[in-house]
């Protein structure tokens, strides 16, 4: 353990300016989206929102970040990552604003700005690490990173839900959204902050921009991005409603399921932090198809058991586990397509994501409907289940052998390019 924390913190030292700065822009930002994710849904149904109408609103959002994201992509080629960053985070920061009244009208300009800023912010953020750090650096950097995420959701959360029923209280606030609009307020400031650090950053505009998307192997382009999708799937009619599931079904209260999810996130970033180690024993495909299929039997117990404690057990252990391997196939994926490549896959990578988040809500919400709350999760995680399963198999069956093959594909010139990026002081 203490060779292993040693080993991230000469890591970290090891980075470039840019790439150490924007470890503080993934805090201040992930700490704004956590409080989001954790509790939009729960504001939204506090404002006397249905779920169907919320699925729809969901959908809404991914839609929005479905149309930016190759738009975004070819952008960042001419103006620069960091530039088109901003951009995104802008609209985030309005989209909460936005949130604040409760209005409907405002809420669905809200989810629409929300959407599509959060999207250009995730397609070039990749591409934007990529760029910046050495080909060994990779796997560290990626979980580092995605660790700090989730490692930042836990105190956004764990404070969030109580400091925000506190301040109700002592305002005498006793309408049921007034918590939440406390922390909706908090969150378009960490919003606002975030949008500064992303100027702290180098412009990285380059000289000749380039707009367009570059695919020069279109079967490996596939490869890359179906199980993302098929896992998008499953993962867009769960991840957004766990809240409602486990509010609803343990009747619990907002700093109860704020502190649910900040155990699930702390379980989450020690397991990213371990998979490089994985990594070096297992592979990169191998650590992966490990982890995520060991996470699929817990998808049993927090779909189906009755009881609060195993359920905080399994939704631990399913998201640590399903989580860990996300950063390292970020970086493999990186690695096999060439420099020019790097930003047309994450914007296909986000994109599909988004697609699939698009999709699932829709689903999710017509199962609410006709077979209410029991049995529309029943069929919710048994449909999760599969998808996961066959997502995984496809990684492993297409790309089990090529942790063999030479981690980077970078030529000399752009390898050069690189060096002079992650030296940068």
């Amino acid at each position: 353990m203490i060779g292993a924390l040693r080993s991230y913190i000469t890591g970290f030292t090891g980075f470039g300016r840019d790439a150490r700065l924007f470890l503080v822009t993934t805090i201040v930002f992930g700490s704004a989206l956590s409080l989001y994710w954790v509790d939009f849904n729960l504001y939204l149904e506090s404002i006397g929102l249905d779920r169907p109408t919320i699925g729809w609103l969901m959908s809404l959002s991914q839609l929005a970040g479905v149309i930016v994201a190759l738009p975004a992509s070819a952008l960042s080629g001419r103006f620069g990552r960091r530039n088109v960053m901003a951009v995104g985070m802008a609209l985030v920061a309005v989209a909460f604003l936005v949130f604040l009244p409760g209005m409907r009208v405002l809420v669905v300009i809200g989810v629409v700005a929300l959407g599509a800023g959060s999207q250009i912010v995730s397609v070039v953020q990749i591409p934007f690490i990529a760029e910046h750090t050495l080909p060994d650096q990779r796997n560290h950097y990626f979980a580092i990173w995605s660790a700090f995420g989730f490692l930042t959701s836990i105190v956004s959360t764990v404070l969030g839900g109580t400091v925000a029923t506190a301040l109700a209280g002592q305002f005498g606030l006793v309408s049921a959204a007034a918590p939440y609009q406390i922390l909706l307020a908090g969150v378009a400031i960490l919003g606002t902050l975030a949008l500064a650090t992303v100027y702290l950053l180098t412009d990285d505009r380059p000289a000749e921009g380039k707009f367009g998307l570059v695919v020069t192997d279109r079967r490996l382009f596939f490869r890359l991005l179906l199980p993302g999708f098929l896992t998008a799937l499953g993962a867009g009619q769960l991840i957004p409603f766990l809240n409602v599931f486990v509010q609803t079904k343990f009747s619990l209260g907002l700093p109860e399921v704020n502190a649910v999810f900040a155990i699930t996130s702390l379980g989450t970033a020690f397991a990213i932090l371990a998979q490089p180690a994985l990594a070096r024993r297992w592979g990169r495909i191998g650590s992966i198809v490990l982890v995520q299929g060991a996470s699929i039997p817990f998808l049993l117990v927090l779909g189906f058991s009755p009881i609060l404690w195993t359920v905080v057990v399994a939704l631990t252990v399913r998201n640590s586990l399903m989580n860990a391997g996300s950063p390292i196939f970020d970086a493999f994926a990186m690695d096999r397509v060439s420099y020019a490549e790097r930003a047309t896959l994450a914007a296909g990578m986000t994109l599909l994501w988004s697609l699939g988040w698009t999709i699932s809500p829709l689903y999710y919400s017509t199962l609410q409907a006709w077979l209410g709350f029991t049995g529309g999760y029943s069929v919710d995680f048994v449909t999760i289940i599969i998808l996961y399963t066959v997502s995984t198999s496809l990684l492993w069956v297409w790309f089990r052998r090529d942790d063999s093959i030479a981690s980077a594909i970078v030529e000399p010139a752009i390898a050069a390019e690189a060096v002079a990026m992650v030296e940068h002081a």
